[in-house]
């Protein structure tokens, strides 16, 4: 562009200014363009993101509500206290805004009920998926506004569990998977939304 505008200056075609202007706006555009790439990049690893949230979700929904079920029907008395009182250390982490406290308490809580199974080969499975889960549980859990309905839901879980009312358990635990995954999704899409503005 430069070397065919310096001919064109020196034939008297046209003047040095409009070479500089003609560069500039060649290098405007250039600029709109890589942004363009970059967008294009960004919305795309976005829509991948969510695919795998919405596929890890899917599993631990049906992972969740087949352990409340089975829980219903094999868990003890004893760890029923220990449910009873990983539900209020889950409370009362909620009350501390310690992001990391909560998570390992919520861990806590779900472990329990997942062990009530009895059944080695879901642990095993769930253990798997828990590596998956935590960096979305954090997010979640980032959320205050959330705190409170993440107490109600795993309050009913547990009144679901020591009713020992399978139907109601796994409703509870479906709704409590949904309105993760709802709200990390969300999470996702302020994110992205604030990387095109």
């Amino acid at each position: 562009l430069i070397y065919s505008g310096a001919l064109k200056v020196d034939a008297g075609s046209l003047k040095p200014g409009q070479v500089i202007a003609l560069v500039n706006y060649m290098s405007q555009i250039l600029v709109e363009l890589v942004k363009l790439a970059n967008l294009i990049i960004t919305v795309t690893k976005a829509i991948a993101c969510g695919n795998r949230v919405q596929d890890v979700f899917e599993v631990r929904r049906a992972l969740d509500v087949l352990s409340v079920e089975l829980s219903c029907e094999r868990i003890s008395e004893e760890e029923l206290e220990h449910l009873k009182k990983a539900c209020h250390q889950f409370e009362e982490a909620t009350h501390s805004k310690d992001t990391t406290a909560i998570a390992k308490a919520d861990v806590a809580y779900h472990d329990i009920i997942v062990r009530a199974t009895g059944n080695q080969r879901l642990q095993q499975l769930v253990n798997h998926l828990a590596e998956q889960m935590y960096r979305y549980r954090f997010v979640y859990l980032k959320d205050i506004s959330q705190h409170e309905k993440l107490v109600e839901e795993h309050r009913e879980i547990l009144e679901c569990i020591l009713q020992r009312d399978k139907k109601k358990a796994s409703e509870a635990a479906k709704k409590h998977i949904d309105n993760q995954e709802n709200s990390i999704i969300r999470q996702i899409r302020l994110e992205n939304q604030s990387i095109l503005v």
